[in-house]
């Protein structure tokens, strides 16, 4: 944890003018990301926001400074929009065709660059579309690993999952969608 995130917690425990407004600023983004790619509603997700950080304000005595900040409301923002599926029974994650389970998969390098694919503009459309056909979770763990760049540590902090599961899920996640890509347009990123 940094000396900066100790400060703004203690400000914002303190009642210090501004400081839990200062908090909301630094990490909505991360709450947007996570709830908009959970349910992928603005609406929804403007609400799962506003409920994450009512979380944050009420319980931010019980942090303790075992995780960054960004971790500690990244899991709270997840858990609130995990909750909000669960209520509406949306299936959270697909194992696919022929899967029966996570094997831990310790290297992240199947050769496929996100990056890259989304250098050129008609397959990054494609492969938006294919992002938002992923169930939630798969969408959710590509976006903090790719676009959030958030590391392997900080994403299971948020999500509760194990690493392994993590990069599993990475990793079968840019195989079917270089797959779809492949099959469905053509494009062989």
């Amino acid at each position: 944890m940094s000396h900066q995130d100790r400060q703004l917690v203690d400000a914002v425990l303190a009642n210090a003018p501004g400081a839990f407004e200062r908090l909301v600023r630094e990490h909505q983004a991360l709450c947007w990301h996570i709830s908009y790619r959970m349910v992928r509603h603005p609406e929804d997700a403007r609400d799962l926001c506003q409920e994450a950080f009512l979380r944050v304000h009420q319980h931010l005595r019980q942090y303790r400074y075992e995780s960054s900040l960004k971790s500690w409301i990244g899991r709270i923002a997840y858990n609130v929009a995990l909750r909000c599926l669960e209520r509406k029974h949306v299936v959270v994650f697909d194992l696919g065709e022929g899967e029966d389970g996570f094997d831990p998969i310790e290297n992240l390098a199947d050769g496929f660059d996100l990056e890259t694919a989304y250098a050129d503009r008609e397959t990054a459309a494609r492969l938006h579309q294919a992002i938002e056909a992923l169930p939630p979770l798969q969408r959710t763990l590509l976006t903090l690993y790719h676009l959030d760049e958030l590391s392997i540590d900080e994403i299971a902090s948020i999500t509760g999952l194990a690493g392994g599961t993590i990069k599993s899920h990475l990793f079968r996640t840019r195989l079917r969608l270089r797959q779809q890509l492949e099959t469905v347009y053509g494009v062989s990123p």
